[in-house]
Order: structure tokens, then sequence, then C-alpha cells
């Protein structure tokens, strides 16, 4: 690890297109990698890993996996993808205080250059969550309701922290899918 890895947080609300917008702009420039917190999670947690039932329980009550579980997953995927070689979409963190700072606790060779927030309504986020039909044990509407308690009560201070600090990039996440892409790859032209 002898280059700093660059990397571009993108928070947003469960269901508002992370995921989607991410593996899009992968898909389309392979100067990006990305790297989705959430399913890096259930990855472990479906391994048997040592860290899987606890894991599993964070999922299915809508709560935050311990920082230090997460920040490693997310180091071992950029190390195999090349460290210093690429820039890093990583979606769904840093979601809380503690996040973000195990993040620069854990990972000094890496520049963060700036946190793209998917802003949008509750509304449109559980129609999306309810119109893609997932399998995903929280996709319900129950864990639903204690995954936007925590992103309100916990992401939203760590997006205004990135805002504060001047390494904030906004998009409309109420739009379309074509259009929300649009606004990304302006984003991230800079």
């Amino acid at each position: 690890m002898d280059g700093k890895a660059r990397v571009i947080f993108v928070l947003g609300g469960p269901g508002v297109g992370k995921g989607t917008q991410c593996q899009k702009i992968q898909e389309q420039n392979e100067e990006f990698v990305h790297l989705s917190a959430g399913e890096l999670l259930r990855q472990a947690r479906e391994s048997g890993s040592e860290n899987g039932e606890v894991i599993m329980q964070c999922i299915n009550q809508g709560t935050i996996v311990p920082a230090e579980i997460t920040v490693d997953l997310l180091r071992q995927a950029m190390v195999a993808h090349g460290w210093e070689k690429k820039r890093f979409l990583v979606d769904g963190f840093p979601r809380n205080e503690d996040n973000y700072q195990k993040w620069y606790d854990m990972m000094e060779a890496v520049e963060v250059e700036y946190c793209v927030f998917m802003d949008c309504d509750v509304d449109a986020m559980a129609e999306r969550i309810k119109a893609r039909g997932s399998a995903r044990s929280d996709d319900n509407p129950e864990v639903f309701k204690k995954r936007i308690t925590t992103y309100n009560e916990q992401t939203k201070p760590i997006i205004d922290r990135f805002s504060d600090l001047g390494k904030l990039r906004r998009v409309d996440g109420n739009l379309d899918v074509d259009s929300v892409y649009e606004q990304m790859l302006n984003i991230l032209k800079d």
C-alpha cells in the first residue's frame, strides 16, 4: 500500500439508489470501483465469518454494524481491487460518528475526496424499496422505519459534517435513475 487510495463516500437514506448509481458509474468508467458497505456486510454474514452473527443481528434490527468490522471489510476490498490504482465509490458509509472516527483512525493511507449526498424524500425511498421486491431481510416496512430513524439520527449529522468541511456534493435523489446519473457524472468530473 505505497500510494494513497482515493475515496468518494456516497450517502443517502435507504432505497435512495446509492447502489444503483454507483454500479452504473463503475460499469461506464473503469477508473471507479464501487464498494457497498451493506453488500460487503451481507457477504461476510453469508460466508459464515466470525462476525457473521453480529452482522446478522444488526442488519435485521436496522442498526449499524460495529465500525471496526465494516472498515476492515472495506480495507480488504480496496486492497483486492488495487489500493492506489482506482477511485473508490463507497456507498452507505460512514453512517454514524463511530464509523467516521474509525475510518480516519484505521485508514490513514486514504484520501477522502468528498461525500456525495443523494437527497430524497422518505416516501420516495419507501416506494423504491417496495418496488424492488427484494429478498433482503432489511427490505420490509418494519425494518425500513428503523433504518430511517437510524439514518435521521446518526447519518444526517455525518452528512452535515462533510458539508461543514466543504466536502459535500448534493444530488436530487427524487429524480429518475437517468437524471440522477447525469448529476452524479457532473459531480465526478471534478
